[in-house]
C-alpha cells in the first residue's frame, strides 16, 4: 500500500503572505538532538519512514539481481587490496593500505631505511560494532609518538577526539566530546587545537588541549562571535606560525600568531570587508596572500615578513581565469589555474622567476594536480597525476629541474578497463541568455547518437563548487548499458570563474535551473538523447536543482535520482536557528528578513511549488543523522508529492536510519547504496 503522511495545517505568514503547510509538524524542535539520538524521532514520522522504507524495498524487489550485479561489478573495477605510495616525513614513511576484506582504511609507517613495517591505525578494528563510522581526523605528532583522532559513529557530525600513544596504542587521556573533528598538533607536540561546536551544531570557537591536563581546562584560542562565520586553524608552510581563518562562503578573514609566543594571541592580518575573501601562507620570508580584493577570479599578492600590509601583485588577476593557490619548495612554486571548467598548474623557478605549464597528456578534458613525496622542501622532486572520465589515474614522480618523469602508480581496475572503448566530449550549450554553459560528455563508443539512447544528467551549482572530469569506477555499470553520462557545469559554480558563481547565486539562482533545462534541451536537439529518456541526478544542493527542474519540465524527464536533497529550502532558510542557514545568507538571501528574498526564493523553492500534475519516476534518498539537510525536508517533500501527483510513476523514498550527509559508511555499504541507485535508472528505463 502507498505510504500516507498524516496532513496537519499549520497556517504560515511573512511579509504579508499567507500560506498552510501540511506537513510541517515533521520539523522538531530538539532536530539537534537527534543527530546525537536517532531514537529522538517522532514515533509516528519513524513509522512513516519505516513504511515508506518498506514500500520502496517492495517496489524495487525485481531489481536485486541487478543489484547484485552492479555491485560485483563496482566492487570488480576497484583493487580492493591496495597501497597509496609514502610520503617521506622526517623519521618515518606514512601511507594508507585497503584490504580485500576490509571496509576501512589502515594507515602504516616505517622509519626511513628500515623494512619493518608499524600498522598505527586499522580503520576496521576501530568501527567493529558500530553501524556508523566516520573519521574525523588522524594526525600523528611532529616527533611521531603521538596519534591524535576523531571519530563520529552517528552521522551526526558531532566528533570525539581520541589521544593514543603510538608504541603500546593505548589511549592515554580523557576523550573530547562535541568538536567538529579538525585536530591541529602544536609544532612542540605538549599540546594540540581543535574546533568546538556550539548548541546550534557550528564550529565558532578553537580550543588549545595541553597534554597531561583536563579538557575542562582547555583553553579559549579564538570565538567567532557571527553566526555567519565558522571558523577553523592550520599551520603555515614555514612552520613557524599558526593561522586562523574565520568564514562564510563570500567573506573571510585570517589571524596568525607566531609558535615561540609565551600566550598565543591571534593577530588580525586583514580586517574582514564583505564579499572579499582571502587566506595567507608564509615561506620564504615573505607573507603570501590568495585574495579575490580589486580581482573578482583572485590573485596572488605578497609582502616581506618584515613589513606586513605592504602588499604587491605576484600573481596578477585574469578575466575568467580563476587563480589557485600556491604549493612551496625550496626553489619552486607551484600554482593552479581554471578556465573553460578545465585545471591547469604552472611551475616557477624561484631563482629565474621564469613560469611554465606543466602538461600532462594529449587528452583535453582531464583532471590533474600534484603533491608532495616529502616533508623536506629541498627538493626538485614532486608527484603529479591526471585522470579522465575514460583514463584511470595515472602518478608520475616528475622532476622539476631535468623535467623527467616516471610512472610509479596507476590505478588499476582488476576486472579490465579499455579506456579506447569510451568517448569523452566537451560540449557547450547556449543557455537562454546565451552563456555558454559545459557540458561533459562520456559514453561508450557502440552508443549510438542517435535520440535512442538514454542519458543520466548530472549537476550540483551551488556554493562554488565545481565539477572535475574525474574518473568513476561506478559510472561504467550505466555508460556499458548504453546509458550516456553527463555532467552539466551550470552556473553557481566556479568553472568559468567567479561570475559563474555570482550569475547562480542569490537573486540569480534561478539560472542555475535554467542553465540545466537548457543543457536537456540542447542534449536531445543533438541527438545524445530524447524527451523522456532524461534521469536528472543530483545531491544536497544538487536535490534543490533536479527537484525544481523536474517541478518546471516534468515531460523531459523519465526519471529523476534526488540524494539528501535540499528541497525545503524557503523553510530552512527562514529558521535561523538551523545549523547552516546563518552562513548561507549571501548564498541564497534571507528570506526572513528581507521581502524580495522572500519572494524570489518562494518563486522556485521545490517543496512550495509541487502542483497537480504528472512527475517522472522518483528516487529520494536521506539519513537521519543528516546534520546539513534533516531529514524532515526530504520527508515532507515525498508526503506533499505523493498527494499531488497526477501520475502512476514510481515515487520511492529511502532513509537510512543510522547515517550522515554522506550516506552509509564503509566501502560495502558505500557501493550498495550506489547499485541501489543505478538499479532504479535502469528500472525505469527498461534496462533489467
Amino acid at each position: 500500500m502507498i505510504p500516507r503522511l498524516r496532513k496537519q495545517p499549520e497556517k504560515k505568514s511573512c511579509h504579508g503572505y499567507n500560506w498552510i503547510d501540511d506537513y510541517s509538524w515533521v520539523h522538531q524542535d530538539n532536530c539537534l538532538e537527534i543527530l546525537r539520538d536517532p531514537s529522538k524521532v517522532n514515533p509516528e514520522v519513524r513509522k512513516y519512514i519505516e513504511s515508506e522504507n518498506a514500500y520502496t524495498k517492495d517496489k524495487m524487489g525485481d531489481t536485486e539481481e541487478i543489484q547484485k550485479k552492479i555491485f560485483k561489478e563496482i566492487e570488480g573495477r576497484i583493487k580492493l587490496d591496495d597501497e597509496s605510495l609514502p610520503y617521506k616525513d622526517k623519521k618515518y614513511e606514512y601511507w594508507t593500505k585497503t584490504t580485500k576484506e576490509g571496509n576501512y582504511s589502515k594507515k602504516l609507517r616505517r622509519k626511513i631505511g628500515d623494512t619493518k613495517v608499524e600498522t598505527y591505525w586499522d580503520g576496521d578494528q576501530e568501527a567493529k560494532g558500530k553501524k556508523f563510522f566516520s573519521t574525523g581526523d588522524l594526525e600523528v605528532s611532529y616527533n611521531d609518538e603521538l596519534l591524535a583522532y576523531s571519530i563520529d559513529d552517528k552521522g551526526g557530525e558531532y566528533f570525539t577526539i581520541y589521544l593514543r600513544r603510538v608504541s603500546d596504542n593505548k589511549i592515554i587521556e580523557d576523550p573530547i566530546k562535541d568538536t567538529a573533528g579538525g585536530v591541529v598538533w602544536a609544532y612542540d607536540d605538549k599540546s594540540f587545537f581543535y574546533r568546538k561546536h556550539d548548541s546550534q551544531h557550528r564550529p565558532r570557537k578553537i580550543f588549545q588541549h595541553k597534554l597531561g591536563t583536563s579538557s575542562k581546562e582547555d583553553k579559549l584560542i579564538f570565538e567567532e562571535k557571527s553566526e555567519r562565520f565558522t571558523c577553523s586553524i592550520s599551520t603555515s608552510s614555514c612552520e613557524n606560525y599558526y593561522f586562523i581563518d574565520t568564514s562564510e562562503h563570500t567573506t573571510s578573514e585570517v589571524y596568525y600568531f607566531h609558535k615561540d609566543e609565551k600566550e598565543f594571541k591571534p593577530k588580525i592580518i586583514i580586517r574582514r570587508e564583505e564579499g572579499i575573501q582571502y587566506t595567507v601562507d608564509s615561506f620564504g620570508g615573505w607573507w603570501w596572500m590568495w585574495t579575490n580584493k580589486n580581482a573578482e577570479d583572485f590573485k596572488i599578492a605578497r609582502c616581506p615578513q618584515t613589513n606586513l600590509g605592504d602588499w604587491k601583485d605576484f600573481i596578477p588577476a585574469k578575466n575568467g581565469v580563476l587563480i589557485g593557490g600556491l604549493t612551496f619548495l625550496k626553489n619552486w612554486i607551484i600554482r593552479s589555474e581554471v578556465s573553460d571548467a578545465l585545471q591547469k598548474i604552472f611551475i616557477r623557478d624561484v631563482k629565474t622567476n621564469k613560469e611554465e605549464q606543466l602538461l600532462f597528456d594529449d587528452e583535453k578534458v582531464i583532471s590533474s594536480g600534484i603533491s608532495l613525496m616529502q616533508k623536506d622542501k629541498d627538493t626538485d622532486v614532486i608527484r603529479i597525476g591526471y585522470e579522465s572520465p575514460k583514463t584511470p589515474s595515472r602518478t608520475y614522480e616528475y622532476n622539476l629541474r631535468t623535467k623527467e618523469k616516471k610512472l610509479v602508480k596507476e590505478q588499476e581496475v582488476p576486472s579490465g578497463h579499455n579506456r579506447e572503448d569510451y568517448i569523452v566530449e566537451r560540449i557547450n550549450c547556449p543557455s537562454y541568455d546565451g552563456r555558454e554553459i559545459p557540458i561533459t560528455i562520456t559514453y561508450h563508443r557502440n552508443t549510438k547518437l542517435d535520440g535512442s539512447a538514454n542519458l543520466l544528467l548530472y549537476g550540483y551549482g551551488s556554493y562554488g563548487s565545481s565539477m572535475s572530469p574525474n574518473f568513476s569506477t561506478s559510472k561504467f555499470s550505466l555508460i556499458d548499458r548504453n546509458i550516456i553520462w553527463a555532467t552539466c557545469h551550470i552556473r553557481g559554480g566556479l568553472e568559468r570563474g567567479m561570475a559563474w558563481w555570482k550569475e547562480g547565486k542569490m537573486m540569480n539562482k534561478k539560472n542555475t535551473f535554467s542553465d540545466f533545462i537548457s543543457c536537456a534541451k540542447f542534449l536531445i536537439q543533438k541527438k545524445y538523447t530524447s524527451k523522456k529518456k532524461i534521469i536528472a541526478y543530483g545531491g544536497s544542493a544538487g536535490g534543490l536543482l533536479v527537484s525544481n527542474v523536474v517541478n518546471q519540465e516534468p515531460n523531459i524527464f523519465l526519471g529523476a535520482i534526488m540524494a539528501v536533497p535540499f528541497v525545503d529550502n524557503l523553510t530552512t532558510n527562514m529558521d535561523h536557528s538551523l545549523p547552516l542557514t546563518p552562513g548561507e545568507i549571501l548564498e541564497f538571501g534571507d528570506a526572513k528578513n528581507n521581502k524580495e528574498h522572500f519572494e524570489y526564493i518562494r518563486s522556485y523553492a521545490p517543496y512550495d511549488n509541487i502542483e497537480k500534475k504528472d512527475y517522472p519516476n522518483i528516487l529520494i534518498t536521506t539519513s537521519l543523522s543528516d546534520s546539513r539537510v534533516l531529514f524532515d525536508e526530504p520527508t515532507k517533500y515525498c508526503a506533499k508529492l505523493r498527494e499531488y501527483k497526477t501520475d502512476n510513476n514510481l515515487l520511492l523514498f529511502k532513509c537510512e536510519m543510522d547515517a550522515g550527509h554522506g550516506s552509509r559508511s564503509g566501502r560495502k555499504n558505500i557501493i550498495e547504496d550506489i547499485a541501489f541507485d543505478y538499479a532504479f535508472a535502469l528500472k525505469v528505463a527498461n534496462k533489467i
